[in-house]
């Protein structure tokens, strides 16, 4: 249970639109994570989420770090995460645990600046993922300032741009897989010069791209945003990059959810952060979209309910057929989800 699970039941809401299904392309699981609001967060604990209300139909598990191998050799131990993520999918495909099936898609990890022998680790890890796994992320989140937490990669300012980092990108194309792109926004226009050299390998941008607005960034949100919005359509002029609509509720986003005396709901949570969703879909377009959750980390700001009922509230003027897409469809396809 999460420390702040008191806190957040302190703002509770009818779900909205109950019968539609929802992929939910961006969720970790993991133990041990005291940093964290919700230090465990397995097979029990994402139930509970998934049975809050909304129709999740399956999810996608994104790399976090965790259960690697404590043995062996040093760029193979990621492939432990994959190992158990995948028992945890296979417990879900049982049917025992309800009809959503978790991590039916694996995002998991593997050390890019290896350069070309990453395509070993990478071969290793579709054999763990048992027919789930999709593709990696490889974090490059970076900033100058301490106050601005980095990447557990321990990445340098401009990796996207590294030439042996690129030479361990070029493996993923050949084998069908994906790319997660996360990054802070000064690093936006790394990503997109990245995509243009790689236009034959999906990449799928984390978080909107991380705007910042603590430490160094605080008090700067309008001029952030302008140079923000700048980049966004610059790497969506890029016809393989898809964008993930969620993540907006982390501590360096800055807007402060996680001091107030109660959560927000879910209309201030469309108040404060629809334009962010709007410019993306508008730049990148129906197809190229999909909300995530990006729980439990987002646990820290608000609940599963109450974050799913914001995103049906920001596109409730929209056709159907878009909402079935941005819900669904868009993540089904790009993960190819059955």
């Amino acid at each position: 249970m999460a420390r702040n699970s008191d806190w957040l039941a302190l703002v509770t809401e009818e779900t909205l639109e109950a019968d539609m299904p929802i992929c939910d392309p961006h969720h970790h699981l993991w133990e041990f994570r005291h940093e964290r609001v919700a230090d465990r967060y397995l097979m029990d604990d994402i139930q509970e989420d998934l049975n809050a209300g909304h129709n999740i139909v399956s999810t996608v598990f994104i790399e976090c770090g965790a259960m690697y191998k404590a043995d062996g050799d040093a760029a193979m131990k990621v492939v432990g995460e994959t190992q158990f993520v995948n028992g945890i999918a296979a417990m879900s495909a049982s049917g025992l645990y309800g009809k959503t099936r978790v991590a039916a898609g694996i995002i998991g990890t593997a050390d890019l600046t290896l350069g070309a022998p990453v395509g070993d680790v990478l071969d290793a890890q579709i054999a763990a993922g048992g027919g789930r796994f999709r593709g990696i992320r490889h974090g490059v989140t970076w900033d100058a300032s301490d106050e601005i937490p980095n990447a557990r990669t321990n990445p340098v300012q401009h990796l996207y741009l590294d030439a042996t980092f690129r030479e361990g990108f070029a493996q993923l194309a050949a084998r069908s897989l994906t790319f997660e792109g996360w990054c802070y926004h000064p690093q936006i226009a790394d990503l997109t010069d990245l995509a243009r050299a790689f236009p034959d390998t999906t990449i799928i941008l984390n978080h909107f791209g991380g705007p910042l607005c603590t430490g160094p960034y605080a008090g700067k949100r309008e001029e952030i945003y302008e140079g923000w919005s700048r980049d966004i359509a610059a790497l969506a002029s890029c016809d393989n990059v898809m964008a993930k609509l969620g993540g907006l509720n982390m501590e360096f986003n800055g807007f402060g959810w996680e001091n107030r005396p109660k959560p927000p709901t879910s209309q201030e949570l469309v108040d404060a952060t629809q334009r962010y969703f709007d410019h993306t879909i508008d730049q990148f377009g129906i197809d190229r979209c999909m909300f995530e959750s990006n729980f439990p980390v987002d646990m820290l700001s608000c609940s599963y309910n109450i974050l799913w009922n914001s995103f049906k509230k920001m596109t409730a003027d929209r056709p159907t057929s878009d909402r079935e897409k941005l819900f669904h469809g868009t993540a089904a396809r790009v993960y190819r989800l059955t």
